[in-house]
């Protein structure tokens, strides 16, 4: 299964880019993994949220395939302990899921257009993270995934 992570707009922080980077390399022993990056959008002070939404999701619906089985990263999303996400995503893999995208939002969330594309929606927490430090928590809970389906060491009960 090829797995990708979609964002708007790139990772700023050098500490958030080298352990998203650590987090990618891991990554790769287990699974197709790309973290594909949509540019900010230009003169969004002229855009009202609605329209900075809209514009963002057009360009976000651009990357996903009609196959494609969307996740959306949103607050009102179902949320999941670590091993239950591997048992998700191992349920996936035996269901034959060819291509998971996973989407993160831009700083006002997601237009009507993504929630009606989307197969559901996941949380990591009630809290409210940076769209820069979701990148980096959801690459590690996702090598964390993979760890306590291959029954290796790294997660502790």
């Amino acid at each position: 299964m090829k797995i990708t992570l979609l964002v708007i707009g790139k990772t700023e922080e050098k500490w958030l880019i080298e352990g998203i980077n650590n987090y990618l390399n891991r990554l790769k022993h287990y699974t197709s993994f790309e973290l594909k990056v949509i540019p900010e959008l230009k003169n969004t002070k002229s855009l009202s949220q609605a329209q900075q939404k809209k514009a963002e999701a057009d360009l976000m619906l651009k990357q996903i395939k009609n196959t494609d089985y969307v996740l959306l990263l949103d607050e009102h999303g179902k949320t999941y302990s670590s091993v239950a996400l591997s048992k998700f995503i191992e349920k996936l893999q035996i269901n034959s899921t060819s291509a998971l995208v996973l989407v993160v939002g831009g700083p006002y969330g997601f237009e009507e257009s993504l929630y009606h594309r989307a197969n559901g929606k996941i949380s990591l927490s009630e809290m409210t993270f940076s769209h820069q430090m979701v990148r980096l928590i959801f690459v590690e809970q996702l090598y964390r995934a993979f760890t306590i389906l291959k029954g290796e060491p790294y997660h502790h009960e």
